[in-house]
């Protein structure tokens, strides 16, 4: 039986000023949108993610008649949907109360009629990807006996692939011939193969893995019918970047893209050219890139797009880029490029725009591994930049396979308003940096990134930015999880930790975790458990809860799989044993929350958590 936890205060408010607290309230509650996505064959008919209603949903938009329509209403929210390519059917993924874990429904585009199973002979799982197709789709499901693939065609389901390793449906050629899946045979997830079936009969078309260490991304079919070639993301040279394979053919061409940072990619409609997003030193900028063709070379043409952070792009029919854009001190945007230059914003969303924030300065700071890139924030005391020490947030991102940008960030925001300087680190294992920095926490994930976090620390002291004894470290997921790490094994550094669903106790949470997370730590510690316990040991924060000595606030959701409650429970039991100085807020959802008071909740608790650890309220 669980110990009973102490509960953090509730503040009413952060900040005793009427025009701060709007302000900051403000960020997370204004209307946004997600970039939307359409219809291939219909592209009247868009979906797109919202939290106009308070709550992130799914909607529907007939560009034809500019009329948009609030599609999902459940209590914790909705964010996975597809659209059947000629815009008939809305399909979305109905799990329970954000566990993740559930099956695909569809409705019509245009409403009147109740959700209905898509896939009613599919079981339910955690999801693992999904294609439709105008005669068939493919949808793949993970479970805790590893992952089965099926397509659904004529009203009859079969089963055309199974494994006790992790995959997922990839890619479905655009005349249905075809469907790409990734997977991991070869027993590391974290650097998947690729294999081409045959949607008649599951022979096999073409198989492709570049070794181990080497992942393989499938990206997308060309969009022309009978085309087999796939766009294909690879990371033989060390970092991210192009090629297209001809399954049917057997031969590949690797695109000379002669950009710095790692890159990504789409089809233009007539797949003649490609679409390219770079991501370098947390930024990103996106280009055309054409093909190749008879009697001429490829050519790269920038698209102009404005520094800062693309969250995602796609070519409309006519050759319009749309994006959703937005940098530290800017609000996000969903933008179009039209073919003739012109940039203009695509969807106003309801209601007032959120309001700024102030911009983030780089820093490369030497660190044991290489230079560390981190991105700096200082808030603003009488329209001026604070002067320091100064209190302040580390703020550690989750992932770990992530980064973070020059984005728009109501959390990184509040903190500012709150008088912290705000420090970001893309420790090792962070995405964009190359695959060798983010392969370097194989074998002693989190001991590993700390030390880029401690070499980032000791400058922000050194450089006087930073006061040492009001530093605060705090992260969501493996944020969270390097969080209570480093009050463990860096004790000294920190006046306080806030951790949002962290991974707590590994060996615990690796037996309750959904399957495609059980086999990203084996890829990523090097086995299970029972494989390597010394490294899970090595590795786990639970191991060094006795030498946590700050104030520690941990935030966790009921219905997590991906850093389940009963582990969280295990070292909080830990720190009530010690009478440690800590408190829990519990709350009825997933892996965080979708709906806006509660977020807002969440981050007034953090913030005045830290506030008063460190003498500031």
């Amino acid at each position: 039986m669980s110990t009973q936890h102490p509960s953090p205060r509730i503040p009413e408010t952060l900040f005793g000023e009427p025009e701060s607290e709007a302000r900051w309230r403000a960020r997370f509650s204004a209307a946004r949108v997600s970039l939307p996505d359409w219809a291939i064959d219909a592209p009247d008919a868009s979906l797109y993610v919202s939290n106009a209603s308070g709550v992130w949903e799914i909607y529907a938009w007939d560009r034809a008649g500019d009329t948009h329509r609030k599609v999902t209403d459940r209590p914790n929210g909705t964010v996975h949907g597809e659209l059947s390519p000629d815009g008939r059917w809305i399909w979305w993924f109905d799990d329970t109360d954000g566990d993740e874990f559930g099956t695909w429904v569809r409705e019509p585009f245009g409403g009147g009629a109740a959700p209905e199973p898509a896939l009613p002979d599919v079981p339910a799982g955690y999801p693992a990807g999904l294609e439709i197709g105008h005669r068939l789709c493919a949808a793949g499901v993970s479970t805790d006996d590893g992952s089965a693939l099926y397509l659904h065609r004529d009203g009859v389901t079969e089963r055309f692939y199974a494994s006790e390793h992790d995959a997922e449906v990839a890619a479905l050629s655009r005349d249905e011939r075809l469907v790409a899946i990734g997977h991991s045979e070869h027993g590391d997830s974290r650097h998947p193969a690729l294999r081409v079936l045959a949607c008649d009969g599951f022979g096999v078309v073409a198989e492709k893995w570049d070794g181990e260490g080497k992942g393989l991304t499938a990206l997308a079919f060309s969009p022309r019918k009978g085309d087999a070639r796939l766009l294909v993301q690879h990371e033989r040279r060390d970092r991210e970047e192009l090629l297209i394979w001809d399954v049917e053919a057997g031969t590949e061409t690797e695109l000379d893209i002669d950009l710095p940072g790692e890159l990504t990619g789409d089809w233009y409609p007539d797949a003649e050219a490609l679409l390219i997003a770079q991501f370098d030193k947390g930024r990103t900028r996106l280009y055309r890139y054409d093909l190749a063709g008879e009697g001429g070379a490829a050519s790269l043409t920038s698209l102009d797009s404005r520094p800062g952070y693309v969250g995602g792009a796609a070519v409309r029919p006519d050759g319009a880029v749309e994006y959703s854009w937005s940098n530290a001190a800017e609000p996000p945007l969903v933008r179009v490029r039209e073919v003739s230059g012109e940039d203009r914003v695509l969807i106003t969303p309801p209601g007032e725009r959120a309001p700024g924030s102030h911009p983030v300065a780089d820093e490369f700071v030497p660190g044991p591994g290489g230079e560390v890139h981190a991105l700096v924030s200082v808030p603003e005391r009488g329209g001026r930049p604070s002067e320091g020490p100064l209190p302040t947030a580390f703020l550690l991102h989750g992932g770990p396979h992530a980064a973070d940008e020059d984005r728009f960030s109501a959390y990184r925001a509040v903190w500012l308003d709150a008088g912290f300087a705000v420090v970001e680190v893309n420790y090792r294992g962070s995405t964009g940096y190359g695959s060798a920095w983010r392969d370097a926490i194989e074998g002693r994930p989190g001991l590993t990134e700390l030390e880029d976090v401690a070499a980032v620390h000791d400058w922000a002291v050194e450089s006087g930015l930073a006061d040492p004894a009001r530093c605060v470290v705090a992260g969501a997921s493996w944020g969270g999880y390097l969080t209570l790490l480093a009050l463990g094994t860096q004790p000294e550094r920190w006046a306080a930790g806030v951790a949002g669903v962290p991974v707590a106790d590994y060996v615990a949470a690796y037996a309750d975790e959904m399957e495609p997370l059980r086999a990203f730590d084996r890829a990523l510690f090097g086995g299970a458990p029972s494989d390597v316990p010394d490294v899970y040991e090595r590795c786990s924060p639970i191991t060094y809860v006795d030498a946590v000595r700050a104030p520690v606030l941990v935030l966790a959701g009921d219905n997590d799989p991906r850093c389940p409650i009963r582990q969280i429970e295990n070292y909080l039991d830990r720190l009530a044993q010690r009478d440690a100085d800590y408190a829990f807020y519990r709350y009825d959802a997933g892996h965080g929350s979708l709906v806006v008071a509660e977020t807002v909740k969440q981050v007034a608790i953090e913030v005045d958590f830290a506030r008063r650890a460190v003498g500031l309220a």
